[in-house]
């Protein structure tokens, strides 16, 4: 198992500088990957999908880069660790579209791509986009199907329920590319082991991530597990898994991993990420 770091690629003061020095600086640690998120817009009340009650996002979400391009940019400033996304909602972008961005970056960046895929869960993204909600489930396995359609032989074409792409020459292809699917209810876990993508999820208690790991087993990819909580200078007394003190963290890394987790990251959301490195260099004393 590895770890990573999230990019400082939200919030109203971004500095590319910041991006570079933090994503080289996880490289010359020996991280295994940096990660992007993508969010379209935050409105004065998000309207989650399920939920009756609006909710508030954090200030940080007015301002995000687009991943893939903050991804491509730090490509060319690094040579060996891997570029994650967590997530890209596919259902807002075109599959052939997506697929050669996608096959782009991979290219670029040596077969370095790790990217994950989602589905949305703001009606108001939806709503900007054009896109039906009643897409989900079914339009992303077929969307998923459609970018595997670009990356096969020539000439590629797809004929589906929700996406056409008519016979011709799609290129480039990926050279290394790895597919995750963004995942918390049994239906999504279920759906990415049958589609033979890998599994990301943000982590909110271990029942949770058992919960994962007992319906993935041991899936056709890898399982990544996102903490957007803290790793903090002193040991915390209540705190969620994979937070906390270096020496609390390393405990619960090595529960982690015997559960089957591949690689960990942590998000910079409420945290300096320069800091937020440091710590995650601290863990390895422990």
């Amino acid at each position: 198992m590895d770890l990573g770091i999230g990019l400082p690629m939200s919030g109203r003061q971004i500095d590319p500088e910041q991006i570079v020095r933090v994503a080289q600086n996880a490289e010359r640690a020996g991280l295994g990957a940096v990660w992007t998120f993508e969010r379209l817009l935050r409105p004065a009340q998000a309207s989650m999908l399920g939920m009756d009650q609006p909710i508030s996002l954090p200030d940080n979400n007015a301002c995000v880069y687009d991943p893939l391009e903050t991804l491509a940019y730090v490509a060319a400033k690094t040579s060996t660790i891997r570029l994650g996304t967590s997530v890209v909602d596919s259902l807002f972008h075109s599959p052939v579209v997506l697929a050669k961005r996608l096959a782009t970056l991979d290219r670029l960046s040596g077969g370095r791509a790790m990217i994950g895929l989602g589905q949305g869960w703001m009606e108001q993204e939806f709503e900007a986009t054009g896109v039906p909600v009643k897409r989900r489930g079914a339009g992303f396995e077929e969307h998923v199907q459609a970018m595997r359609a670009c990356w096969g032989p020539d000439p590629a074409s797809f004929s589906g329920r929700f996406y056409t792409i008519p016979e011709a020459d799609v290129g480039p292809k990926p050279a290394g590319l790895t597919l995750l699917a963004g995942v918390a209810a049994p239906a999504a876990i279920e759906r990415a082991a049958r589609l033979g993508l890998g599994v990301t999820t943000v982590v909110f208690d271990w029942d949770q991530v058992r919960q994962t790991v007992d319906l993935y087993g041991k899936g056709p990819g890898p399982m990544v597990l996102q903490v957007n909580g803290p790793i903090t200078d002193r040991p915390l007394d209540q705190r969620m898994p994979l937070t906390g003190s270096p020496e609390q963290v390393a405990e619960d890394l090595r529960k982690a991993g015997e559960m089957g987790a591949d690689h960990v990251f942590w998000h910079p959301f409420e945290v300096d990420a320069d800091d937020l490195l440091g710590r995650i260099g601290e863990i390895n004393t422990y």
